[in-house]
């Protein structure tokens, strides 16, 4: 019994040893970083998404009903946006397509934060194929720049290292 409980204690703290977060960083006009995170409180379902996809205009598509309350995609320079103003939190939610076109969802608001130093200097190291990894607070991290700005997956620094 005590080799289960061993093993079982093993695998959930190197679960989350090997957790990952991946952030989208975008440089603003005029200074500053918007930062999307790939997890929010705002799980819109497939069809929700496509729905507001399809609907999106540049100055915001019809209202649709969604699990998150009403909702409206605005079509912009990044792709489309969608506002889910009865949210929580996670009111904001920017929708990708990576080279596949699978679509992928960005979250305006995550666990994750950052100071403004810590953003600069993980978005100044960014290469298209990856820039060197970097330590940041408690994360490692290696950031790329992609077509929406800079991708950064950060991985926590295992306890004692």
């Amino acid at each position: 019994m005590r080799i289960l409980l061993f093993v079982a204690a093993l695998m959930l703290i190197t679960s989350a040893w090997a957790s990952d977060n991946v952030l989208l960083i975008q440089l603003r006009p005029g200074g500053g970083f918007t930062v999307w995170h790939t997890e929010g409180e705002s799980q819109l379902s497939d069809e929700e998404v496509m729905t507001l996809e399809a609907a999106a205009k540049p100055g915001g598509g019809e209202e649709i009903p969604t699990s998150f309350g009403p909702a409206r995609a605005y079509e912009n320079n990044d792709g489309v946006t969608i506002r889910l103003p009865a949210a929580r939190n996670d009111k904001a939610l920017l929708l990708d397509r990576d080279n596949c076109g699978h679509v992928r969802l960005w979250h305006a608001a995550g666990t994750t934060t950052l100071t403004e130093d810590q953003l600069t200097d993980i978005f100044m190291s960014a290469l298209p194929e990856g820039g060197k990894r970097l330590t940041v607070g408690g994360y490692h991290v290696k950031a790329f720049i992609t077509p929406f700005g800079v991708t950064a997956t950060l991985w926590p620094i295992p306890p004692g290292k």
